[in-house]
C-alpha cells in the first residue's frame, strides 16, 4: 500500500477508478464545493500510480509553492487580459506534444454557487480528440469515484445536457450541497 492510499484510508475515504486508464484523457470532477476536492482527488489518483494535470489560477504558483504545483502536474492559468492567446489553444497543445495527460477539470470553475458551467474542458476534449472521464468525490460515502467515461460528440448543448445529467445523482454528494447546481 502506498502513502497516499494509506493516508485516504486512514480518514475513512475509499478509491473507486474503473474506468479505463487512459494516456490522454478529461477528467470532469463535480461537485466542486471545497478545496478539499482538489486534496482528495489528487491522493485518489496518486493511490494508483497515476498522475493527474490540473489547471490553477496563476495567483497559487509563487516561490516556492510553484515548484510543488507543478511537480504535482500544475498549469497555471492566468488572470484575464494576461498572457498571449486562449488557454484552451494551449491545453489543446500541451496534449498534442505530450505522451501524456490526465487533466482534472472543475466544469463550475468556481466553488461557490453557480448554474452556469464552464465549457473551456468540452472544446480541449474536442481539439485533443480525447474521452471525458466524470469524477465525483462523494461526501456522503467518503468516495472517489471515476467509473464512467463520455465519449464527446462535438455538440456543446447536447455534451453538456449528458454531464449536467450524470451528476444530478450526486447532487448531495459534495461537502456544502448547497453550492452546487446541475
Amino acid at each position: 500500500m502506498n502513502i497516499w492510499r494509506l493516508i485516504l484510508k486512514i480518514f475513512g475515504w475509499h478509491v473507486n477508478i474503473t474506468a479505463p486508464r487512459r494516456n490522454k484523457c478529461v477528467i470532469c470532477v463535480a461537485p466542486h464545493t471545497s478545496n478539499w476536492d482538489f486534496i482528495l482527488g489528487l491522493f485518489a489518483y496518486r493511490s494508483l500510480g497515476r498522475k493527474a494535470n490540473f489547471l490553477m489560477k496563476d495567483f497559487w504558483f509563487f516561490f516556492p509553492l510553484k515548484y510543488i504545483l507543478k511537480s504535482l502536474g500544475g498549469i497555471p492559468v492566468p488572470r484575464k487580459g494576461k498572457g498571449n492567446g486562449s488557454l484552451t489553444d494551449k491545453v489543446i497543445d500541451l496534449f498534442k506534444k505530450n505522451d501524456y495527460i490526465n487533466l482534472a477539470v472543475t466544469p463550475e470553475g468556481t466553488r461557490s454557487l453557480t448554474d452556469k458551467w464552464k465549457t473551456g474542458f468540452l472544446y480541449i476534449a474536442y481539439g485533443a480528440d480525447v474521452p471525458i472521464q466524470l469524477g465525483v468525490i462523494n461526501y456522503l460515502t467518503k468516495e472517489i469515484i471515476i467509473e464512467e467515461e463520455y465519449q464527446p460528440t462535438g455538440d456543446v448543448e447536447r455534451d453538456m445536457e449528458a454531464i449536467r445529467k450524470y451528476y444530478k445523482d450526486f447532487a448531495n454528494a459534495a461537502l456544502y450541497p448547497e453550492k452546487f447546481s446541475v
